[in-house]
Formats: structure tokens, C-alpha cells, sequence
């Protein structure tokens, strides 16, 4: 009955269920003693008390008449016994370890394994008693424990690279006031990553330690031809412990004090300043904006980029005004390749952010900005087009799977631009917003109707492609774009007067009253005009307004105001 008992409970056993073992032993044994028959009812007790006890040593030991857990580590007793005894228990907030012991124990509690085993679960326990070995290799000094730590796990199959970080930086720090201090602060900094927001993502540490040691340290990169070595560019994004171990002598490390300062002073630093940047990424925030911009084009390479000017000493506005700087010559030079068709994916911009981060890399803020300038001066490609790679700029932009991300960016900053300059305060956030209850679209002004023009085109590939060029664009509430899509270009300026600024510039109702939109034009010099009818001519009009917003949204000039 007691074996049945257990076989039961196996994987959930609390403290109630070894009661429940020892009324059921009792049991018989009293109804045995009755008899009387002493010498059989101790035998039934003894043997119930061998099935009790199969598990229980193997989890809590005796103490003085109380259970201590045999993994008696001070921090984690609190999640054991909760586990054990059935209640309740956070960790969110909580160490690494704590959090991956409460997830573990329910992916086997969730598992169909016992299940599965049914009568056979009494002989794998046994087996993996009797079958698996531990090693227990022991030393008395933590910097050896952590050498070793380090050694064996680099040459079998390896935690986690910030684990094996962490074990190197640590292992020549002997006293043991620092290296607690070094620990703990590296521990905390790792929790303050992974758990940032309240989205739990394992990968962020490693995500900003990659970021941390390129931007700061990778003076090398693979050369761009076949058969080529890996150099720190690569190695760092794969495995950066080992990097940072075969470099120790160049970047001043293996020694007690540099390690200590890149543990307690370096990484919380840039730490910092990654976070700042997941924040400005996620939420569109005063003074950050740019990050957000380069954000909503999934720009991978910004995190790492924006971190090559900081030096440990700037405060918290120099940190800002370099990221900031850096983010805006980033949206400058990304757009500049997007309208052009230019690819700015992971691989194809590489090189050219390694460069960057090397140029830049811990300059004082006027080196940085006069820097960025130079390198927009010097860039062959602009919102004109790119001679080199025979491209025409804005005046090629048109609708398409390659473009139509880049074009809903770019009508949605000259929008808020547009309304900023009339006094609204309707912000790019909200403009790309594709979880609002209404969201806004890509609005053609032209029709998907060739009939009704066909006398002012060639052919129906002629009409498509003006239509669908950047000029022939709005953004539009959605329910108020698939409310005109086959309405003529007269019916829609009607409705267009009651949106954006930018979509109601076409109708001359826009202009009047509206002191502070008049002002904005005046400041700027923008060739906003009413239209009566769409045609090619005022398409074309229309292209010289866009070409004119966009070299003031992307001006190099913003460098001066970060």
C-alpha cells in the first residue's frame, strides 16, 4: 500500500504526504500489536519505514528533530521549501538561479513523465540512484574554484557566455570583501537586463555585453573576401568570454584591480546606458526621439553604435547628447540609403558600423558631432540619389515590398513635422501606432483606376508607377482611407481638409484661419499648395514639397541641436 502510495505522489511529495504514509503504517502495525505479536508488527514497521523513507534523505536530512534541505544555500531556501510544501512563490525579481529552479521544477512537474514510466517510475529512480555519479572536486580558494569553474565548462558544453565572463573576471580577485562586492554587483546588474520592463528575456545580458565589448574594444574585422578570418568584430558576437580571455593583456585585464573596475564600474556603466536605450526604443520620449526613429526601422546595429562614444566619466547629459548625436547621424544615413534602395540589413551594414564605432569611440561630444557632420559631407549618397550605384533618390521612390516600410516612415515624420509646424501635437508614435483601434494607412490620391485617366498615360505600368510614388502618398486614418479608395481625387479633397495638415495642404480650406500653419510656411519656405485637380504637373509640384520637407526632417543641422 505504502509503495503504491508513493508511486502515486513521485515528483509531488510534501510534507502532508509523509504523514499520510505514516498513518497508513501505522495502521496495520497497530492492528498487528493487538494480537498480540510484537516481533511482526516492528518487521511491517520497519519495512514501511524503508519504502518512507526512499526519497525523503535524498531531500532533507535530520536536524535536531528538524528537516534542513540538503541544498541548504541561504537564498534559494526560501523557493525550496515553497516548492516542497506546495505554496505559492514569486520569483519574479529574484536571482537568476532562483528563477530558473522555479521554472525547471514546474517543466518536469508539467511533463507526462510519470505518466509514461507508470509502475516502471520505482526502477528509473532506482537506476538513476545507483547509475548516475557526481564529481565533487573541491578547493580551498575561491580564485582556483572560479579558474577551474571557468576551465571545465569553457571544454564541455558551456552555461551561458556572461556566466563564463563573470568566472574569468573574478577568478584573480582574491580578497573576499572585493570579490562578494565585484559579484554581487555584476549579479544584479545581469537580473536589472533580463527582467527590464517586466519582459523577461534571457538573452538581453548577452545581447548588451556583445553591444558593450564591440563598440568599445573591437579594433579588427574580418576582411571582405572569401576564406577570411574571423576577427574581434565577429569573435566578440560569438564568443566574447573567450575574447575577452585571449585579449585580457590588451585591454588591461588578469589582474585583481581591472577586473574588479570592468565588473563594478564598466559594465553597470554601459549597462546603464543600454537599458536607456531599450527604454527610448520602446517609448517615444522628449530629447530621444531619433533612437526611436532608427527603433521603428529595426535598425539592429543601433545599441551597439550608440555606445562607442561613452566614456565611464560622462554624465548623465553627455551621455544623452553622444547617444543622441550618434542616433541622429544614424537616421540621416539610413533614410538617405532607404530611398535610394539601398540595403541597411545586419550583414550589408557591418562594415560600415564597425568604422563608424571606431571613428567615434570615446571622443568628447564636439569631436563626435564634428565627426558625424564630416561623414554626412563625405557620403556619396544623399536624397538626391547615389552616382556610384546609378540610383535617383527620391525622385525613383515608389510603393513597393522592398520600400513600403520605409515610405510609411517617411510620410509619417514629414506628417509630424507638418503638424508640429501648425501647432498640433499629433506625434510619430501615434502615427505608426498599428495597434490603435484605428491606425493609420498609406493613402494614394490617385484612384486604382486607370479609365479615368488613361488619356494623360501611356499605359497602365505608366500610371502605377506615379501613382504609387512617394509624392502620390498620405497617411490616413484607416477608416477614412477605405472610405475613399474609389473616390476621385475631387470627392477626396473634401475629406482630406479635416486630416493632417500634410493631406489637407491639398485642399484650400487648410489654408484659411490658420495663422500658425501660414507662420510655418513662411519660417520654412515650403511650397505648399491647394490643388484643384491631380494631374502629372502637380504630382511633379508635389515631388519638389517632399524633396524640400525631407531635407529639413533629415537636415545634418540637427547635429547642432542635441
Amino acid at each position: 500500500m505504502l509503495a503504491w502510495w508513493f508511486q502515486r505522489r513521485e515528483g509531488h511529495l510534501r510534507t502532508l504526504d509523509f504523514a499520510v504514509a505514516i498513518a497508513l503504517l501505522l495502521l496495520p502495525v497497530g492492528l498487528i500489536m493487538k494480537q498480540p505479536d510484537l516481533g511482526t508488527s516492528l518487521l511491517v514497521l520497519a519495512a514501511g519505514l524503508s519504502v518512507t523513507q526512499t526519497l525523503a534523505p535524498l531531500i532533507f536530512s535530520d536536524n535536531l528533530g528538524q528537516p534542513k534541505f540538503n541544498l541548504d544555500i541561504t537564498e534559494r531556501l526560501p523557493v525550496i521549501k515553497a516548492l516542497f510544501e506546495g505554496h505559492d512563490f514569486n520569483p519574479d525579481g529574484k536571482d537568476e538561479s532562483i528563477q530558473t529552479m522555479f521554472a525547471r521544477y514546474h517543466d518536469i512537474e508539467n511533463n507526462d513523465l510519470f505518466e509514461e514510466l507508470a509502475d516502471a517510475l520505482p526502477h528509473f529512480i532506482y537506476w538513476l540512484l545507483t547509475r548516475v555519479g557526481l564529481i565533487e572536486i573541491a578547493t580551498d580558494n575561491d580564485g582556483y574554484a572560479y579558474a577551474i569553474f571557468e576551465t571545465m565548462n569553457d571544454r564541455g558544453k558551456p552555461l551561458s557566455p556572461v556566466d563564463m565572463l563573470k568566472a574569468y573576471l573574478l577568478a584573480p580577485i582574491e580578497d573576499p570583501d572585493a570579490r562578494t562586492q565585484a559579484n554581487r554587483i555584476w549579479k544584479h546588474e545581469v537580473l536589472s537586463l533580463i527582467s527590464w520592463s517586466g519582459d523577461h528575456e534571457p538573452e538581453r545580458d548577452v545581447n548588451c555585453i556583445k553591444a558593450w565589448l564591440r563598440a568599445q574594444y573591437a579594433e579588427t574585422i574580418r576582411e571582405r573576401k572569401a576564406g577570411s578570418m574571423d576577427k574581434d568584430w565577429e569573435l566578440i558576437g560569438s564568443t566574447f568570454h573567450r575574447w575577452v580571455r585571449d585579449h585580457s593583456q590588451d585591454l588591461g585585464l588578469g589582474k585583481a584591480q581591472p577586473n574588479l573596475h570592468m565588473m563594478a564600474e564598466s559594465f553597470p556603466f554601459f549597462a546603464k546606458a543600454y537599458r536607456r536605450i531599450l527604454e527610448t526604443s520602446r517609448t517615444y520620449t522628449p530629447g530621444w526621439e531619433s533612437i526611436y526613429y532608427n527603433a521603428h526601422n529595426d535598425f539592429t546595429w543601433q545599441s551597439t553604435v550608440l555606445l562607442a562614444p561613452l566614456v565611464e566619466t560622462d554624465d548623465d547629459e553627455t551621455v544623452r547628447r553622444k547617444m543622441v548625436a550618434t542616433a541622429t547621424y544614424l537616421d540621416i544615413w539610413l533614410m538617405r540609403r532607404a530611398v535610394n534602395y539601398i540595403r541597411v540589413g545586419y550583414s550589408s551594414v557591418s562594415y560600415a558600423m564597425w568604422m563608424l564605432c571606431r571613428d567615434i569611440r570615446r571622443k568628447p561630444l564636439n569631436e563626435v558631432i564634428a565627426i558625424l557632420k564630416q561623414r554626412l559631407l563625405d557620403d556619396e549618397v544623399s536624397f538626391e540619389g547615389s552616382p556610384s550605384k546609378g540610383r535617383t533618390g527620391l525622385d525613383g521612390l515608389g510603393l513597393n515590398q522592398f520600400s513600403r516600410r520605409y515610405i510609411y516612415h517617411l510620410l509619417a515624420r514629414v506628417t509630424e513635422f507638418t503638424e508640429r509646424g501648425a501647432g498640433r501635437t499629433e506625434t510619430f508614435d501615434k502615427l505608426v501606432n498599428r495597434e490603435a483601434k484605428n491606425p493609420f494607412d498609406v493613402e494614394h490620391i490617385w484612384a486604382n483606376n486607370y479609365e479615368t485617366v488613361q488619356e494623360h498615360f501611356a499605359n497602365p505600368q505608366e500610371f502605377d508607377e506615379w501613382r504609387n510614388h512617394v509624392a502620390s502618398l498620405l497617411l490616413l486614418p484607416a477608416d477614412v482611407n477605405r472610405s475613399l479608395q474609389d473616390k476621385p481625387y475631387e470627392y477626396k479633397r473634401e475629406p482630406y481638409s479635416k486630416q493632417n495638415f500634410y493631406a489637407a495642404s491639398l485642399d484650400g480650406r487648410a489654408y484659411l484661419h490658420q495663422p500658425q500653419f501660414q507662420q510655418f510656411i513662411a519660417a520654412t519656405g515650403l511650397p505648399f499648395k491647394s490643388v484643384a485637380h491631380f494631374t502629372k504637373a502637380e504630382q511633379l509640384a508635389r515631388r519638389e514639397l517632399v524633396k524640400a520637407m525631407v531635407e529639413l526632417v533629415w537636415s545634418p543641422a540637427r547635429l547642432e541641436a542635441v
